[in-house]
This record gives C-alpha cells, structure tokens and sequence, in this order.
C-alpha cells in the first residue's frame, strides 16, 4: 500500500484533544494550517504517518501572531528593529488590564462620558511640571504633523539647515512637514545657525520657530546652534523637538535634552517619544502652553492620531510605575555586567562551548544620544553561532570576527534563555 494512503486526515487530526484544545486558544486557521504542513511531511516520507499530530503540535505559534519575542543582546538598548523600549512588568499588567473594556471615556462615579486618558496626561503632568498642559498622539513624528497642521498651515515654519534630519526609514523632517500644507523657511547652514538667522526669517507669515535635536548623528568642528533662551525671546511660537524622551536630566546622558530643561527656558511646545528613553510604549509626547496645547487637542487631525485604550494604559503604568527596563539597562553598574558575563561564559566553556567574558560598549540607539558609548560586557562566542542562536531568537552582534552577546541590553531573566539557547546551538556550530 502507498504509505501516503496512511496520512491521516484533516478532521481526524484536529480532533485530537490537544490539537482542541490549541485551536480554542490560538484559533482554528493556525491549527489547520500546523496540520497541513505535519500532513505534507508525512506524504513526502520525512515523518512517519503516526507522528502527524505531534508534528503540527511541535511547530504552532506560542501566540496567535506573528510577532515573536527575542532577546536583544545586540548592546543597542532601544534597537528600532526590535521594537524600542521594552515594556516593564506593571505597563504590561496594565496592558492586560485594559485589553477588556475598560472606563477609557466613561466617568463610573457619574455614569456619563468622561474625559479620555484623564489618569495618564494627570501622570504626564505630574512627571513634567513645567508643562502647563500635556497630550498624546501616536508618535512623535504625529506630534510635529499636527503641530505644523494646526498652528503653520499655509505659514511658515522656520528651520536651521542643519536640522532638516532624516528620522529613519527614507522619511524625512521637510517632506513630512511640507505635507502639512506648511511652507519650510530654511536659515542658518548646516554647521551653523544663529539666533539672529531666526529673527531675520521672522515676518508675518511665520507659524513657529522649529527647533529639532539632531538625535541620530553629531556634527563637530566649527559649529554653532542657537540656545533655546534666545528662539524664546522672538515673540513666535517656539516648537522643540527633543527626540528621546527625557522629561527630566539625566547624569548618564548629560548632552542629551531633556523636556523640563527646555520648557524652563522657554519653549512653548515640546514634542517627544514614549517609546525611547522614557521606557514606554509607542506615542508622541506634546508638552507646553496650555492655549497652544488646546489648539492642537482640538484641531480635526487630532482624532486621527489620537492614541488607543492600551498605549493610554501602558504609559500611565510607565510613568506611574517602577523604573522601565529602559532605565535600568541605562544606569545598571558594569561591574554587575561583567559579573553576569563572567559566570555566563564559565557555564558554556564547562560544557565545551568557546565563550569567554569580554569588555565592550553599547549604545543608547533609537535615535538617541549619538556617540555615547555606554561600558558594558559580552559573551564572546564563535560567529558561527548566530545563525542558530538567531533561530532561537536570541540576536547579537558581529564584532571582529566574533559573535558578542552584550548583556548591557538584556536583562538577568534573559540569562537562562542565552544559556539554554547557546547550548541547544552547539551541535549546529
């Protein structure tokens, strides 16, 4: 008999309880599809027909997406490709908590409509008092959209050369703000912009002054920016564009802006990131003024880039909550780093593995404080182990010929997945 004839079939596979039961919790097109590919194995003669089941049960999903948790020890802490700033515990709870329906606009003492995400621009507020008024959108690069739509629409907007950045992924500062119907009035050079290049573009059809921190890169030699003390003194409107996310100074980033610095010298809008080195989910951060504040709330592409029930809950968490993974990967001692590392490559050289402790440097990342090298410590290992590392979704980086697993952007909850993985990895090396 053709062994393909012994494949059992579809309904009798699924009706296996543990394929059930996988079907209830992930959904029944996963599953079916799990057993197609089990089924396909068994007819092309690289399982036997029995172990269908088993098959379709080892290859499902943990979840019902195809986004798939990883480790990053690549040593950049707010890698992009890897979803930024990492959630910590109370804004995923938090996340959890809100999945459901939730009294996101609804006031549970007076049973009418309430002010939407009331609790977190109350912690917003709280974490940057020198804001008059706060909001959120779903990125910062919304934030400067509907800055420029509501306060610079068929004005202008008036921008030092060389802060027309590119903020990743083709997109760029003009083109996203000439989208808004704003007109660019470009001063200054690339390397040096004073405040009087401002004040002479200034005229009557000026919306704002733009300031925007070149995150992602430095220039140096012979240079010159305008302070923000000076931009506030034009008796225009002043956006600044911080970038990261800091609200208050931080001593490991001292070069870096921070929301109450700026606003204290006089910025009228702040925009920034949630998902950087504030540590929270993805959003735009609006800070300032509160007539300019308002004006943005209430202009129509507001209820276009407002954000959803979860960031609302997740960020509240952040800002209310213990220090985000972003923070503590930040300030962690190297001399703890080193200690991980040390005990991390001791365990894999006992088994055979070489790996040995080294010193490195990591970096913020995300575009946020560029040429900061941050001391850390790595797992040095062969490069031929980051395929299959990658495969189980453990991602370092090349360094000399090496494979590096920095550990400055990792947790110690990671340390048993980096152990068990490089270990599961040897046979394959």
């Amino acid at each position: 008999m053709d062994p393909r004839r012994q494949v059992p079939r579809t309904d009798v596979v699924m009706a296996d309880p543990r394929l059930a039961e996988a079907a209830g919790r992930l959904g029944r097109a996963i599953v079916k599809s799990a057993v197609g590919a089990a089924q396909q194995r068994a007819r092309d003669g690289e399982i036997p027909p029995g172990a269908v089941a088993a098959q379709a049960l080892a290859e499902l999903p943990e979840h019902a997406t195809t986004l798939r948790p990883v480790v990053n020890a690549t040593g950049v802490l707010l890698h992009t490709n890897l979803g930024r700033a990492p959630l910590s515990d109370a804004a995923r709870a938090a996340l959890t908590a809100a999945a459901g329906c939730a009294d996101v606009e609804y006031d549970l003492a007076t049973g009418k409509r309430g002010p939407r995400g009331g609790g977190t621009l109350a912690a917003l507020r709280e974490a940057c008092p020198a804001a008059e008024a706060v909001q959120v959108v779903n990125n910062n690069a919304a934030a400067l959209v509907l800055a420029a739509t509501a306060l610079a629409a068929g004005r202008e907007i008036v921008v030092s050369r060389g802060e027309l950045v590119e903020i990743g992924d083709g997109f760029r500062l003009p083109d996203l703000l000439a989208a808004t119907g704003a007109r660019l009035r470009e001063v200054g050079t690339t390397n040096r912009t004073t405040a009087g290049d401002y004040a002479a573009a200034i005229g009557p059809a000026t919306g704002f002054v733009l300031k925007v921190h070149p995150s992602n890169f430095r220039i140096e030699g012979f240079t010159a920016a305008a302070p923000i003390d000076a931009l506030a003194a034009l008796d225009v409107p002043l956006v600044v564009d911080i970038g990261s996310g800091l609200l208050t100074p931080d001593p490991a980033l001292p070069a870096e802006p921070d929301a109450t610095t700026v606003l204290d010298a006089g910025a009228d809008l702040v925009t920034a990131s949630a998902d950087k080195l504030l540590g929270g989910p993805q959003g735009g951060l609006i800070l300032g003024r509160h007539e300019l504040v308002q004006r943005l709330r209430r202009h129509p592409l507001y209820r276009a880039l407002r954000v959803d029930k979860l960031t609302l809950a997740a960020l509240e968490a952040t800002l209310r909550g213990p220090r985000p993974p972003a923070t503590r990967m930040l300030h962690t001692p190297v001399r703890e780093l080193r200690a991980r590392a040390e005990r991390l490559a001791q365990d894999l050289a006992a088994d055979g593995i070489d790996a040995v402790a080294v010193d490195t440097t990591a970096a913020v990342g995300g575009g946020g404080a560029p040429g900061v090298d941050l001391p850390s410590a790595a797992i040095s290992l062969p490069a031929a182990y980051e395929p299959p590392l990658r495969a189980r979704r453990v991602i370092g980086r090349i360094d000399g010929g090496r494979l590096l697993l920095d550990l400055r952007s990792t947790g110690t909850a990671d340390d048993g997945h980096l152990l068990a993985a490089a270990l599961a990895s040897k046979e394959e090396v």
